[in-house]
This record gives structure tokens, C-alpha cells and sequence, in this order.
């Protein structure tokens, strides 16, 4: 286990290589890019296969630069438990997606604005995730048992995910029963059609036409409903992290460089995310690792001659699994296609 986790464990005192340039650093260039993404899908179109693309290859160069970076300015260890972080935060992002594509579908949300919703969705989770690191940083400093409650979470997480792939349970989402959708559908009215990006207009009152109201679009409702599934899709996530590294900088970084290039990932993988049939399976064998390293660290702490899993071995066992999925995925859908029955011949 890094060094970072076993201070957490004996002490309140947090080591992080995250001095204050920094954070401030990579808060600034966060923002930035938030900020640049939203100027850019000011104006809703639809977006290109180059367009995405260009953007992916951007956003995985970005994390790529700064791993280098932490490298030669903080050594191998940092850099080794971020790119581990990355690619598991990244692999989970992939599994998230599946559940956006989903929300977009529901709502027929028309092309133009998927991007856009996308990014509420990505700044949301931003937010969320900042306020579970803070909090799970707090606990680990404090509490030798965070440790073992982490690891659980991902086993019961790992679990349902396997189970559910098993049974073939399809992801599915009930707009109806969702409380955020309820809540503001009860307290605001709501149009009809999308109105472009505007989540609120002004608009004559059915009832009383003399008389203007405001009222939701449907973009509101859909933007609703991503948010709050980034509430679920951080506590299966925060815990996986922080059984990489227990550094809440690095724990940032990975979730932020990872979320940030969700947007246009989506538009490179919507087609070949039907494929990925076995991603369930690697993904609950993936958190399963990491909550047994969680529990295995946190029994060390009682008795020492339980043995750590090193981070190095996480990243091999992270690439293995992914590399596994992927390839057997593949291979089972060209399978299927290949056993399709031919179309009829037309019968003169």
C-alpha cells in the first residue's frame, strides 16, 4: 500500500503532494476547461465523429502530460497511484455512460443538445465528487474502520454488478419514479417540446393566456435526472479511488481528468457501447480487488502480517481485467453477428 494510505491510517495528519500552486493549478485549468466546453456548446449542433475524436484524443493526452509531470516532480510512487487512479476512475466513467445514454434516450433529447446536458452532468458530478473526497479524506485521517466500510461498499457494489450480469438484468430507467424529476415536475410546469439550450421560459399561462408564466423545458428535467445519478455514481467511484491512493489531490485529479472527457467519449463510444456485453463483468471484478485491498489494509492495521496489495499490482491487475473484457466483448458480438440468419431472398 502507498505510503499516503498509511499515514491516513495512523494519524490525522493527510500526506498529499498537493501543495497549494498546485491545487490552485489544476482548480484553475478545471474551470477553465469547464467554462471553454460550455462557451463551445453555446450554440447547440450536432457533433462530428473528427469533432469527437479531436476532443478524446485532447483529453487523454491531458492526464497523460500531467502523470509525466508529477513523475519527475514528485517521483514514481505519485505518478505510478494516479495513472492507476485514471485508468480506474476512466473504466467506471465508460460504465456511466451506458446509464447516460439511457437518460438521453428517455427524454428524446434531440442531438444538438446531448453535449450540452453531458457537460451539466460532468460539472455536477465535479461538484459532488469534491464534496465526497473532502468527506472521505476526513474520514480516513480519523477513523481506521473508513477503511473496512470503503471495502465493503465496493464488495456489495461488485456483487450487484455481477449478479445483475449474470441474470442478464438490463440497465433501465424509470423517469417516472425518479424524485428529482417528481419533485420539480410537482412545483414547476413544464413545456411540452425543448425550446433550444434554455431550461426555463416565459410563456402565456394555458389557463389564464392573458397572464405569463415560467416554466421548466424538458432539458431541465433531463439535466435533473443526470445529476442525480452522478450522486450514486460517486460513492461506488470515491471509494474505488481512494483504495489506489489516499492522497486527496491525486483522488481529485483522477476523477477530474476522467470526468472531463466524458463529454466527448460519449459521441466516440455511442456505437460500439452496445458491444462491450462483458464491461459488467470486469468492472465487478475490478471493484472487487479494490474493496478486498481496502479490507486487507485495513485488517493490517490490527495485525501486521496481513499482507498489502502494492499499487503496481493494482494498475497490472486494472489493465489485465479491462483487456480481457474488451476482447472477449468483441469477440462475442462478432460471433453473434456472424451467426445472424441471412436476409430472405426475394422470390420472383
Amino acid at each position: 500500500m502507498s505510503p499516503s494510505l498509511s499515514v491516513l491510517a495512523s494519524s490525522a495528519t493527510i500526506d498529499t503532494v498537493g501543495t497549494p500552486w498546485l491545487w490552485g493549478g489544476t482548480i484553475v485549468v478545471v474551470l477553465a476547461l469547464l467554462i471553454f466546453d460550455f462557451a463551445l456548446t453555446r450554440r447547440p449542433h450536432e457533433v462530428s465523429m473528427r469533432e469527437a475524436v479531436g476532443w478524446t484524443v485532447f483529453y487523454i493526452a491531458l492526464p497523460v502530460v500531467f502523470g509525466v509531470f508529477l513523475w519527475f516532480h514528485n517521483g514514481g510512487t505519485p505518478a505510478t497511484e494516479f495513472f492507476t487512479g485514471y485508468l480506474l476512475e476512466k473504466s467506471l466513467s465508460v460504465d456511466n455512460l451506458f446509464i447516460f445514454m439511457l437518460l438521453l434516450s428517455a427524454f428524446a433529447v434531440p442531438a444538438a443538445l446531448a453535449q450540452r446536458v453531458l457537460l451539466y452532468g460532468i460539472a455536477g458530478a465535479l461538484v459532488l465528487r469534491g464534496i465526497f473526497i473532502a468527506l472521505g479524506a476526513a474520514a480516513l485521517a480519523t477513523l481506521d474502520w473508513a477503511f473496512l466500510l470503503f471495502g465493503l461498499i465496493l464488495l456489495v457494489t461488485a456483487v450487484k454488478l455481477l449478479a445483475d450480469a449474470v441474470s442478464g438484468h438490463e440497465q433501465d430507467v424509470d423517469i417516472s419514479g425518479m424524485k428529482s424529476v417528481r419533485l420539480l415536475r410537482r412545483f414547476w410546469p413544464v413545456t411540452d417540446d425543448y425550446r433550444g439550450a434554455k431550461m426555463v421560459v416565459t410563456e402565456p399561462d394555458p389557463d389564464q393566456p392573458s397572464k405569463l408564466r415560467r416554466a421548466l423545458t424538458p432539458l431541465a428535467l433531463v439535466v435533473a435526472a443526470v445529476m442525480a445519478t452522478d450522486v450514486v455514481f460517486a460513492v461506488d467511484s470515491v471509494p474505488a479511488v481512494y483504495g489506489v491512493t489516499g492522497d486527496p489531490f491525486l483522488v481529485f485529479a483522477t476523477n477530474a481528468f476522467a470526468l472531463l472527457g466524458l463529454r466527448a467519449l460519449y459521441f466516440v463510444l455511442h456505437a460500439a457501447l452496445s458491444r462491450l456485453v462483458h464491461l459488467a463483468y470486469g468492472l465487478a471484478a475490478i471493484l472487487a480487488f479494490i474493496g478486498v485491498k481496502l479490507v486487507l489494509h485495513w485488517a493490517h492495521g490490527i495485525w501486521n502480517g496481513v499482507p498489502q496489495i502494492p499499487t503496481l499490482a493494482s494498475l497490472l491487475v486494472i489493465v489485465v481485467v479491462l483487456t480481457t473484457v474488451t476482447l472477449t466483448s468483441l469477440y462475442a458480438t462478432r460471433e453473434a453477428r456472424g451467426h445472424a440468419p441471412e436476409p430472405a431472398a426475394d422470390v420472383p
